[in-house]
């Protein structure tokens, strides 16, 4: 077995792998490291995101580095802010023992001033977002006049974004001589046109097939009606109690939409976007890595460069354009080695774009069945008796409470225990669930123009304002919960909200109007008066709108929270709740 012993680095960087917990590299690791170690020839290295990319570079780049020339040595230009944190906390903690060692990252949407001082106190390696990076050299703020090693990590996503002209102003500004690596998941014409461009004969190593997709990744397909995605999502998610995934969608809109949805109805979910602020994308970030999120709905552009470890499945709710995308978004799952499942829920007409995926990618993909009700309940049931068989019990916690807890039960056999323990959830399950239709279209009942999956009708609304908004680190999930908590309103009685910067509108049922107004007399947010008033936008006002992705719609359906007695007033809104540990059920079947 390889060591990173025998790859040939300084034991200042093996002792910081080792704490760090690597035992062996990676395949890429393995074969790109001793050829970078020699430092003086172009490479380009193709692998799938999550084999371990970061490392096989920036291990060599480090090994390389001369720490007492506070000047930039190395530039590592990467597609996304979240690519460009990853990469930057990777390598400190790479570079712990190597001394005073400064890494910068360079990012839009954060304070630009605060990079600015950091690029002055004198950097060995720039970590950066093109866009960000070309402002900082247009203001002449850094010179890369002296850096050794260029690299280009994620080129073909940074290609796709529209980076290339940013990337050929940016390598311009850097000596002639330098040493060039580029490190993609994909080799399309324009990423081959780039190394022909800036590197003279350089190596080439592909880990696995061009183009092709993470042999650990099972691929899956749905066949649904439009309208009944959004239910057939639901299905899906439930039918694996420890889900724990990304939902891709195509708009910004649309994955706000689905997010906020999903937690009307129960789901630990939130939105990804590009319309979040910085602050917002570090928040959802956090609560995901952490795992109080359980699903996140990210549109292609929000989540590139998305490195969580774990992630159990990701879903297309709809199949990107470029079929080069799917092979990124895929490889969200299965990464370091895990397994993982890639699942596409499409209509019959989209069947050919996934015999078009199969031949990029050199995988088939399985055509799967929505489950029925039943098996839906039945993957609940023995998802709750997984979980209490394998519940950790703090003793010194419990034991004040079982004399009464045994004193409650005296009278009831063990089966009978069980039973009725199973029987807490599993009955919602199975009373939401009777009678729950077939999701799956068969060949002869496919049909085109079904409309949209979650539109649907909705009872009458009224338009509120509230003097909350972005400024106050609020996104849209963020205010559905906050309205909740505080009125004790359940989730599926509040319509479309519309985040401005320091106020919001928001929609609200007619019965609840007044609750609204009584609950929020006295509340204040971080030193200020909540204010409530009833809405002079042009868009609102009395409303007997229509709403988007109604889970009253047919293929909604409702789930309230379920904690211990709590009341249904803070519904599914606790920040944590443990995976599969499902609410109760009311509506109409999905």
């Amino acid at each position: 077995m390889t060591t990173f012993e025998s790859l040939g680095l300084k034991e200042p960087i093996l002792q910081a792998i080792q704490d760090l917990g690597f035992v062996s590299p990676t395949p890429i690791q393995e074969k790109a490291i001793p050829v970078l170690l020699g430092g003086d020839r172009d490479f380009v290295g193709l692998a799938q995101t999550g084999t371990g990319k970061t490392a096989a570079f920036g291990l060599p780049l480090l090994h390389q580095l001369e720490v007492k020339s506070k000047f930039p040595q190395g530039l590592i230009l990467c597609p996304t802010r979240e690519l460009c944190l990853q990469i930057a906390n990777d390598l400190k903690n790479f570079s712990k023992h190597l001394g005073d060692i400064n890494i910068v990252a360079v990012y839009g949407g954060a304070n630009i001033g605060l990079q600015l001082r950091e690029l002055k106190r004198g950097a060995h390696i720039v970590v950066a977002t093109p866009g960000r990076l070309l402002d900082i050299i247009e203001r002449k703020a850094v010179n890369f006049e002296q850096v050794r090693y260029a690299v280009l990590d994620e080129a073909d996503e940074m290609l796709n974004m529209g980076f290339q002209e940013d990337i050929n102003s940016i390598l311009s500004n850097t000596p002639e001589e330098k040493t060039t690596w580029l490190f993609s998941a994909t080799m399309p014409n324009e990423v081959r046109r780039i190394a022909q461009k800036y590197m003279e004969d350089p190596f080439e190593l592909t880990v696995g097939g061009k183009n092709t997709g993470n042999a650990n990744i099972e691929h899956e397909y749905y066949v649904v009606r439009p309208r009944e995605k959004y239910a057939a999502l639901k299905r899906i998610v439930d039918f694996n109690p420890e889900i724990f995934g990304i939902v891709f969608t195509r708009t910004k809109i649309e994955s706000q939409e689905i997010a906020e949805s999903l937690i009307k109805d129960g789901y630990n979910a939130d939105a990804l976007h590009g319309d979040l602020t910085q602050q917002q994308r570090d928040k959802v970030m956090k609560r995901f890595r952490e795992k109080s999120l359980q699903v996140l709905v990210a549109t292609d552009v929000a989540a590139r460069g998305i490195d969580v470890d774990n992630v159990t499945h990701v879903i297309n709710y709809e199949l990107p354009d470029d079929v080069e995308n799917y092979t990124h978004r895929s490889g969200r799952t299965a990464r370091a080695g895990r397994s993982g499942v890639s699942i596409a829920i499409i209509s019959g007409r989209d069947t050919g774009k996934i015999r078009q995926i199969e031949r990029v990618i050199g995988k088939k993909f399985i055509k799967a069945e929505v489950p029925d009700g039943f098996a839906v309940c039945e993957k609940q049931l023995f998802g709750l008796v997984h979980r209490v068989h394998n519940v950790v019990v703090n003793e010194e916690q419990i034991d004040p409470y079982m004399e009464r807890i045994n004193e409650e039960f005296k009278d009831m056999t063990k089966e009978e225990l069980i039973k009725r323990f199973a029987s807490l959830e599993f009955n919602e399950f199975l009373e939401y669930y009777q009678d729950a239709p077939d999701l799956n279209v068969k060949e002869e009942r496919r049909t085109a123009g079904d409309g949209n999956t979650m539109r649907g009708g909705a009872g009458k609304f009224t338009r509120l304002f509230i003097n909350l908004g972005s400024v106050d680190d609020f996104t849209r999930g963020d205010m559905l919960r906050f309205l909740c908590d505080s009125t004790g309103i359940r989730g599926n009685k509040i319509g479309r909200i519309d985040l401005k910067g320091v106020y919001s509108f928001f929609e609200v049922e007619n019965d609840e109007v007044s609750k609204v107004y009584e609950s929020f007399k006295k509340l204040d947010y971080n030193g200020r008066t909540v204010r409530i008033e009833m809405s002079q936008d042009s868009n609102g006002g009395g409303g007997g709108e229509k709403r988007k992705f109604s889970p009253r719609s047919e293929s909604g359906g409702f789930r309230k929270g379920w904690q211990g007695g709590e009341s249904s007033g803070s519904r599914g809104f606790r920040e944590k709740r443990e995976y599969g540990s499902r609410p109760a059920y009311k509506g109409k079947k999905a």
